[in-house]
Formats: C-alpha cells, structure tokens, sequence
C-alpha cells in the first residue's frame, strides 16, 4: 500500500513538474514580446493528392519576430530553441486562403498565407490581426532588401 502511494505520488509530482516547466517556458519565449499565435506547415504539398494530405501535417505553435527573422516554436514542446527559423529575405508569399473543412487543427477564424521559402514550400495559419502585422513586417524590409509579396 505505501509502495502504491509512493509511486502514485511520484506520478502527480512528475506530472505537475512538467506542467510548471511547460508554462514557464511559453512565458520565457513571449517575454521578449513579438508573439503571435502561429500553425505551421512545413514542406506542404501543392495540390493534396485525393484529399488524403489536406489536413495533416499542421503543428501548432508561437512565431516570435526577431530582427529580421521569424522564429518558430512549437506549443507542445520543451526546447526552448526554436523549431524553424524564417528569414524575412527569403520568405515569398505565394497566396492566402481560409482554412479547408478537413483542417480541424487550426483556429477557426485563421487565415493560411502560402509561402516559398528558400525552395520549400510551407504555410502559416494565424488570426487576421497576426497576419496584417506579419505582411507589415514583411514589407518593411530595409532598403535593398527583396521582398516578394503577392
């Protein structure tokens, strides 16, 4: 009866630690300022193939602007190095569109900015407001920069 006390205890005080851990890294990522809720797909397919790749592929996460790159956390995760980093340069927007049915993962009132960059086709699902600051940002290159935004 004590051993199952013990490791019950042990459990709930894992599980609490990680928790704690959990929340303290998402305030460090956002206490530089700069976050906006972000989903990302990275290396997503041009045109689904019979509708099997329309929703998968998507992580929810925090985008962080720093300098002149965007940097990319994921929610559920306890790095606290980014997972992909954008750099503002080399980011092409190709297109924006509303979410698909099949796409349960995003926030409903996201919107999906299609982009190259540096190749490698991906998207970003954010909130209207997140998206008018990150296209603001975008345009606002220093001069001599390329910036390509449709």
């Amino acid at each position: 009866m004590v051993l199952a006390l013990t490791v019950c205890g042990s459990v709930i005080a894992l599980v609490v630690v990680g928790l704690v851990v959990f929340g303290l890294r998402r305030r460090l990522i956002q206490r530089s300022g700069g976050t906006f809720n972000c989903s990302l797909r990275w290396d997503a397919p041009e045109k689904p193939v019979g509708g099997e790749e329309k929703g998968k592929g998507w992580g929810y996460g925090i985008a962080r602007y720093n300098g002149d790159r965007i940097e990319w956390f994921r929610i559920f995760s306890y790095s606290p190095r980014p997972r992909r980093v954008l750099e503002r340069s080399a980011i092409e927007v190709a297109g924006r569109r509303t979410p698909d049915g099949e796409e349960l993962v995003l926030l409903p009132d996201d919107v999906i900015l299609v982009c190259l960059h540096r190749g490698t086709r991906l998207e970003l699902a954010m909130s209207e407001d997140a998206l008018t600051g990150f296209l603001a940002w975008l345009e606002a290159a220093p001069p001599g920069q390329r910036v390509n935004v449709a």
